[in-house]
C-alpha cells in the first residue's frame, strides 16, 4: 500500500466516523451539484475521476452516490472507498 494513499485512506474513514450532527458542512450548494454531475457523467460514461481531499489525490470510478453526503468509488487497488462530499477540495475527470 502507497504510504500517501494509505494516509488518506485513514483520514476518510475517520472523517465518516463524524456523526452527522457534529460536522458543519462547508462546501456550497453550488460546488456540491458541480461534483454531482461529474459523479453522474463518471457512472454513465464508465471514466474515472480524481479527488482531492485533504491535500491526498484518490482516483476511481463512481460506483454510487449516497445522497449528499459521501460518493462510493472504486480503483484498481481498493473495491471499494468511500468519500464525505465535504471533505473534497476538488474533483476532476481524466
Amino acid at each position: 500500500m502507497k504510504p500517501l494513499f494509505a494516509s488518506a485512506l485513514v483520514a476518510l474513514l475517520l472523517s465518516a466516523a463524524i456523526p452527522p450532527g457534529h460536522a458543519q458542512s462547508s462546501t456550497p450548494a453550488s460546488v456540491v451539484q458541480a461534483y454531482q454531475e461529474l459523479f453522474a457523467a463518471s457512472q454513465k460514461e464508465k471514466r474515472g475521476l480524481t479527488f482531492l481531499v485533504k491535500g491526498q489525490t484518490i482516483g476511481g470510478g463512481v460506483v454510487r452516490v449516497i445522497g449528499n453526503e459521501a460518493v462510493e468509488i472504486r480503483n484498481q487497488q481498493y473495491g471499494r472507498i468511500i468519500i464525505r462530499i465535504d471533505s473534497i477540495d476538488a474533483v476532476s475527470m481524466n
